[in-house]
């Protein structure tokens, strides 16, 4: 605004010496000796050259003044872009009355094609600067800078107003450019009307400065500005200043589809989802601008087609991206068609041929770095409905994170960190902690299945990356536990199966009842693995173990029932039961080969222990018989031959003692009668 002002106020200068030709004419002085003695002492006031093309023609009717040919002033020493203002033609209109009393009073100023080029060098220095180093004797102290000063009207057609700033690499170009506007009294009010096109949006724009000698001495004074630009408009009412540039009142604005604002900022507009902005975005507030560019927001009403946010937010100049910070405070959210989904059980559940393939644009990540808070009575995420939720975002670098702080949902609670990383391509990942959660509703949101019945508890832990939900699904990787409760299998009587080895008790009115379910997985490319599910029910014990394609949305489980002795009068009756097909329509049957060879397998080893039990009942009568054998053995040996088997001694050893004890007793006989016995 600052260079804006002062281009205006030099400009102002050279108008007010233009004036005097109108009075030099009624004279009859020769207007181009007037012109020289004009652009003379423009050039010693300004120290830049005023150049007059073709005739300097007086008029006096149907008013007072002068006209001119083509005009131009030139640039700064240090710029190489052309003149700073051209116009093709000016023409001013002055006060006759005035002039008569010896005053040249301009009452009107016309500019035909003006161009005005404002510049800023790299070491800071600006060409709208007249006087001292830039050139010419203009000062504070110049007669006629600072005076108050009217003028009936003022306006310009078919103009352009170029900004550029060498050190930032900045460049606005407004181009059409058309203004009215009158300075009835130099205290009061002026209204400035204005139409431009600038990046290719036309726009229009009605100021109102409540106070002209504080907006030109750059002070805050009150203003009021309305906009249009195509279906956006919008209302400040406040203070405004421009030394240093501030701002602070309230605003009122209508943005439609964002597509005019976006492109007035050179931007493409963002692809705001139904619900979200896809409609139309209004907002309200106290607004305040600070001289660092900061913008402010309090007591802010945010609309977003039918979500209405209460909003306080503050957004600064970071070194690569502004960061916003806000508090938001909302109703019911409704983010499905922002995630790409369009509802769970009919959208993106089971029942569905598959998952969502349309884009997911997350660029806006890369707009801003940002801190929002928000707690919102409802978020409905498509694939899942919240309650009351409290959670802090965070945006660095298009990574944003969602710290789950509190988020109510099927009854119980719902903790954790969500992640949308868009800095290379879109992943999705999390660690999330569900606890006593009505897993009938959450399934039947989640994935279209209201079959399973209970409170449970949950957690979660996975990572994604692709451009949509589909191809995140497909490679999809994790791990995480389940333990519910008491609770029901609707859809499915595993008793019934067991009773009768019949695969008729599925559908309608069918429910298996169950005091306890856990189970752990992992997930690697899209696949659910399972191998410990137990599920403990009061007629059986059921295990479990399979996969769940994830991506492809198919399911390959095999369960396997045993029968409890109370229940069916014999113990350890098994079933095995196969779960095969896609998550729409799968397959539910009894496992015959698995439930043959297991049943072989029970008659194999059956048979291999009654064989071993004949063998050692075989075993066991040839050694009693051995035994008898033994005995009547030891027996006759001891009637006959005076064997009498010893404690630790075989029958054998017994044998060879006794025949060496005969024999030394006949030896000793034989000894004796040799030495003189009988």
């Amino acid at each position: 605004m600052r260079w804006i002002v002062r281009s205006v106020v030099a400009l102002v200068l050279a108008l007010v010496t233009l004036a005097v030709l109108a009075a030099g004419a009624l004279f009859l002085i020769p207007s181009e000796r007037i012109a020289g003695l004009v652009v003379g002492q423009f050039k010693t006031l300004t120290g830049r050259e005023l150049v007059i093309e073709g005739s300097v023609r007086p008029t006096v009717w149907p008013v007072l003044g002068v006209k001119t040919g083509k005009v131009s002033i030139s640039n700064a020493d240090w710029s190489d872009l052309g003149p700073m203002f051209q116009a093709e033609a000016l023409e001013i209109a002055v006060d006759m009355a005035a002039l008569i009393g010896g005053e040249a009073k301009i009452t009107a100023v016309t500019a035909v094609a003006p161009e005005l080029l404002l510049e800023r060098a790299r070491d800071g220095r600006e060409n709208w600067v007249f006087g001292g180093a830039s050139g010419g004797s203009v000062s504070t102290t110049t007669p006629g800078v600072g005076a108050p000063f009217t003028l009936g009207r003022a306006s310009m057609s078919g103009g352009r107003l170029v900004f550029v700033d060498h050190g930032t690499g900045t460049r606005v170009d407004l181009q059409d450019l058309s203004v009215e506007t009158a300075i009835p009294d130099f205290e009061g009010p002026v209204q400035v009307v204005l139409s431009a096109v600038l990046q290719g949006q036309a726009f229009a724009a009605d100021l109102t400065l409540g106070q002209f000698r504080a907006f030109l001495d750059g002070k805050l004074g009150p203003v009021t500005l309305a906009f249009e630009a195509g279906e956006a408009s919008g209302r400040f009412e406040g203070q405004a200043g421009w030394k240093p540039m501030a701002a602070k009142g309230d605003v009122q604005a209508d943005l439609g589809q964002l597509t005019e604002v976006a492109a007035l900022a050179g931007a493409v507009a963002p692809d705001l989802p139904k619900g979200l902005g896809a409609g139309g975005v209004t907002v309200q507030g106290g607004l305040t601008l600070t001289d660092a560019g900061s913008v402010h927001l309090r007591g802010g009403t945010l609309r977003l087609d039918e979500t209405v946010l209460a909003v306080d937010a503050d957004l600064t100049q970071g070194e690569a991206r502004p960061k916003l910070v806000a508090k938001v405070v909302a109703g019911a959210l409704d983010l499905q068609a922002a995630l790409g989904q369009s509802g769970g059980g009919a959208g993106g559940g089971m029942q569905s041929e598959g998952w969502p393939k349309e884009r997911i644009d997350v660029s806006a990540l890369s707009a801003l770095d940002a801190e929002v808070s928000l707690k919102a009575d409802g978020v409905n995420l498509g694939l899942a409905t919240f309650g009351p939720t409290a959670l802090l975002l965070t945006i660095d670098r298009s990574r944003a994170v969602f710290d789950l702080a509190r988020a109510k949902a099927y009854d119980g609670e719902i903790t954790g960190q969500f992640v949308v990383n868009g800095r290379k391509g879109l992943s999705v990942g999390g660690d999330l902690a569900f606890k006593g959660l009505a897993l009938r509703a959450l399934m039947a949101d989640l994935a279209g299945y209201e079959r399973l019945v209970g409170t449970g508890d949950l957690r979660l832990k996975f990572l994604g990356s692709g451009a949509s939900v589909d191809a995140i699904m497909q490679g999809l990787e994790g791990s995480g536990s389940l333990a519910v409760g008491r609770g029901e299998i609707l859809g499915l009587d595993i008793g019934g199966m067991l009773r009768t080895l019949d695969t008729g008790f599925v559908g309608e009115g069918q429910k298996t009842i169950f005091d306890a379910l856990t189970a752990g997985f992992t997930i690697a490319g899209g696949e659910l693995a399972n191998d410990d599910l137990v599920l403990d029910a009061p007629f059986a014990k059921v295990t479990g173990e399979g996969r769940l394609g994830l991506g492809a949305r198919t399911i390959n489980y095999r369960l396997r029932a045993t029968a409890l002795t109370d229940v069916v009068g014999e113990a350890g009756i098994p079933a095995p039961i196969l779960i095969r097909g896609p998550w729409a329509n799968p397959k539910i049957s009894l496992d015959l080969e698995a439930l043959a060879r297991e049943q072989l397998e029970e008659e194999a080893k059956a048979l291999e222990a009654a064989a071993k039990a004949r063998a050692a009942e075989l075993e066991a009568e040839a050694r009693a018989k051995a035994a008898e054998v033994e005995a009547q053995a030891r027996a006759k040996l001891e009637a006959e031959l005076g064997v009498v088997q010893g404690e630790g001694e075989t029958l054998e050893d017994a044998v060879k003692r006794r025949g060496e004890e005969a024999l030394t007793d006949e030896a000793a006989r034989a000894l004796e009668k040799l030495l003189g016995g009988n």
